[in-house]
């Protein structure tokens, strides 16, 4: 009776850490990289994700080009990827991409809109 119980036990106990290590992928990896200061890595795992649609990668990439994480800082680049974010809906994009703007000319603006409808356009493979 121990024998199974001690056996069930571990049974269970698989299943559970099998199951936590489960739900870790490129967004949780991007993140824990850019937490502890490692930019690069984490601009090279947002960087496939943002170019999937994802708006989330979309923003984080903007933020890291407007403070120069990882990155050469570009407000355009910032703007085009911000651009891209706020208009899938992230809202915090759309703020940061207000005060990307506010340090812009016009015709930067226009630059990092022609590259986002580029990038658009080409199904995110000419993003940079």
């Amino acid at each position: 009776m121990r024998n199974r119980l001690a056996i069930g036990a571990i049974l269970v106990a698989t299943q559970v850490l099998s199951t936590t290590t489960a739900f870790a992928g490129p967004w949780e990896d991007g993140m824990a990289a850019y937490n502890r200061s490692d930019y690069v890595p984490a601009i090279q795992i947002f960087r496939p994700l943002a170019r999937a649609g994802n708006h989330e990668a979309q923003k984080m990439l903007g933020l890291m080009y407007r403070r120069g994480q990882g990155v050469v800082r570009s407000s355009i680049h910032a703007a085009m990827w911000l651009t891209l974010a706020s208009h899938r809906g992230n809202s915090p994009a759309d703020r940061e991409l207000r005060k990307v703007m506010k340090t812009m000319t016009p015709e930067q603006f226009d630059q990092a809109r022609a590259m986002m409808q580029s990038c658009e356009a080409s199904n995110f493979t000419y993003c940079e």
